[in-house]
């Protein structure tokens, strides 16, 4: 496993160590051990979530309140998106900017964020499906979502049309009128 730093210090990017041969390939997408040792973090992952889109479909921003904010360990494992983490933290040296990267099937590459930051993602192949790890159990009375193309945040989103978004994104505020944590 190698950890890449983002802009972001707190967001890293993974790439696990892909065997592969004739037959297929072979890698360990999570390793607690191995997590602790190489980001001198101790996570616990109480859920796990899988969602399939089609292209065009953007999901997010979404987050969740405390005491139920979610760190993710995002990983697309068929197709490709561009995922993105924006820092909400209000009193973080980097709230209000945003990391996005390229995962796909083909690059195993995986997105940590720790709790505090609002995750979202648009689909760029003819479909996806994407699984994250969660530090803490999906609660709908803290699930709040910020608006994907705010102003302010100036996520630079690779579309080529108009997203296809779910009537809580459509709706969501931008991030200065946002509950945030």
């Amino acid at each position: 496993m190698k950890i890449i730093p983002t802009e972001i210090p707190d967001v890293l990017l993974i790439e696990p160590q892909v065997f592969g041969d004739a037959r297929g390939f072979f890698l360990e997408s999570f390793n607690q051990r191995r997590w602790e040792d190489m980001t001198g973090q101790s996570v616990v992952f109480v859920q796990d979530n899988h969602s399939r889109s089609v292209r065009g479909v953007l999901r997010g921003l979404h987050y969740q309140l405390p005491p139920a904010e979610q760190g993710k360990l995002v990983r697309c494992v068929v197709g490709r998106i561009f995922d993105v983490a924006v820092d909400i933290r209000k009193n973080s040296p980097t709230f209000g900017r945003w990391v996005g990267r390229y995962l796909s099937a083909d690059n195993f590459r995986q997105l940590w964020m720790p709790p505090g930051f609002a995750h979202g993602f648009l689909v760029l192949s003819e479909r996806a499906e994407v699984l994250y790890k969660t530090t803490a159990y999906y609660a709908p009375e803290h699930d709040r979502a910020i608006r994907w193309d705010d102003p302010e945040l100036a996520i630079d989103w690779p579309l080529d049309a108009a997203p296809k978004l779910s009537e809580k994104d459509r709706l969501a505020p931008p991030i200065a009128e946002a509950e945030l944590p």
